[in-house]
């Protein structure tokens, strides 16, 4: 029994890992690499295994970082399952078939302006065969992937339908549970559950994404939302707010409405600019069975995401009204990166204009241009032009659907009191010196950590 350590090691997207027991392999997660472009584009295009060796894929949870490359595996002439979550499935059906349209979509736009063309990975005909492949199933409920292995998923507490993974594998008569964590989401977020630890771990796939710092809390957060919002409409602008479709956009559209119920926030109108993000948004409402009815607000499931100054823009003409529309406005859009979407419209219109603001409420990944607008680079490189940056950015970090470092501590030391057995912990998803932070700290604390390089492999 080994794992072999692909995609996400030392560093945050293209999550992928492979389980290699009893002569056949699994893939744990097949995300999609982001950053830059180039670069990226060589990355995702290198498949994790040669598609005849490849007999099944867990999936995690429905992030494209996580699930991106299922359709290019696909497209490579992939046809056995693809397990998942019932949630994760339905938001895969938007999300995959969002990212084959964005690709097709930016490779003709560079085209037409004879920039840098990159081949789309795959297209819309390989995202829909993907979802052909994909089988839901509950949490709790076991599955058999392959030959010696029986997964199960538990909640994770990240977005919607995401999970851990428990894997119980058996060679040689020998039986040891693999626990992959997938992205390890907070206690006390708004609309999802909380972490459900998992039990009986021998070892542990485990994300760093936010091992060497803290997040303010989600209280401290909100207060904050309201303040920007208030002070930017005060100057007549914008709060253009890059959101990842799925998860965050639904954790803005709830703080707003929570906001605009307490009278916290101006009445000036919200849009949610983004065809996915309103697509993501509608599997929300099918899936209330998921959600943390310990708030009011949520117990309310069908009026969550609706309220009178919200408005959805899904056509491109009323996309492009907004430019032309005046007075103060919030706008959230994807991606949440800034790398695609009609955020990069927005930032290229918005970005020059001292009265709006850009509000970051996620992680920004190396070389992505949301890591140079936290950055506060003087200039941001946008559909090949050069837009100075004169907007003001603020970042709040307290809506991470990631857990912190002493979230993650605890999350882990619960895993341990239910896992007399826990041997190795293999940290993935994070950049290399949180990880090698987070590592110090863990290993302080009596575990054994690992943070494997790219295609290493280690024995379960």
């Amino acid at each position: 029994m080994e794992i072999t350590f692909v995609g996400a090691a030392r560093e945050v997207t293209g999550s992928c890992h492979l389980l290699h027991v009893n002569g056949y392999t699994v893939a744990l997660d097949c995300g999609m690499f982001q950053g830059k472009r180039q670069d990226s584009a060589d990355k995702n295009r290198q498949l994790p295994v040669p598609i005849k060796d490849l007999d099944a894929v867990v999936l995690s949870h429905a992030h494209i970082d996580h699930s991106g490359r299922l359709p290019y595996l696909v497209a490579e002439g992939y046809s056995k399952t693809i397990w998942a979550t019932s949630a994760t499935r339905d938001l895969c059906a938007v999300m995959l078939a969002d990212s084959a349209h964005i690709q097709e979509r930016d490779a003709e736009f560079l085209a037409k302006r004879h920039k840098e063309f990159i081949e789309p990975l795959y297209g819309m005909r390989h995202a829909v065969r993907t979802m052909d492949l994909m089988v839901g199933v509950p949490y709790n409920r076991p599955f058999d992937v392959v030959p010696g292995v029986k997964a199960s998923y538990i909640d994770a507490g990240h977005i919607l339908g995401s999970a851990s993974v428990l894997l119980d594998c058996t060679e040689g008569g020998k039986t040891r549970r693999l626990v992959f964590s997938g992205d390890i989401g907070r206690s006390g977020l708004a609309i999802v559950r909380d972490p459900v630890p998992p039990e009986g771990a021998d070892a542990l796939i485990m994300e760093s994404t936010y091992g060497n710092r803290e997040h303010e809390s989600v209280e401290g957060a909100k207060a904050q939302l309201a303040q920007v919002i208030r002070e930017t409409a005060a100057r007549g602008g914008r709060v253009l707010i890059p959101a990842f479709a799925l998860g965050r956009t639904q954790e803005m559209i709830y703080a707003l409405h929570s906001l605009t119920q307490e009278g916290a926030i101006p009445t000036i109108p919200i849009y949610v600019d983004s065809p996915l993000a309103i697509d993501a948004t509608t599997v929300f409402e099918m899936h209330p069975e998921t959600f943390d009815r310990s708030e009011e607000m949520v117990q309310k499931a069908k009026e969550l995401f609706r309220f009178d100054l919200l408005h959805y823009t899904r056509d491109v003409e009323e996309s492009k009204a907004l430019s032309r529309a005046h007075g103060p406005m919030v706008i959230i859009a994807a991606s949440g990166m800034m790398e695609n979407g009609r955020i990069l419209h927005h930032l290229a219109q918005g970005a020059g204009d001292l009265r709006n603001t850009i509000l970051v409420v996620g992680f920004q990944a190396e070389h992505t241009l949301g890591r140079r607008v936290v950055e506060r680079q003087p200039v941001l490189h946008i559909f090949g032009d050069d837009i100075p940056l004169h907007a003001r950015v603020e970042v709040i970090d307290g809506y991470s659907a990631h857990a912190d470092r002493t979230e993650m501590i605890a999350w882990l030391g619960r895993v341990r009191d239910k896992s007399p057995n826990l041997g190795p912990i293999w940290l993935v998803h994070g950049e290399v010196p949180v990880q090698d932070e987070f590592k110090v700290t863990l290993t302080a604390l009596g575990y054994s950590v690992d943070c494997p390089e790219p295609h290493t492999r280690r024995a379960l």
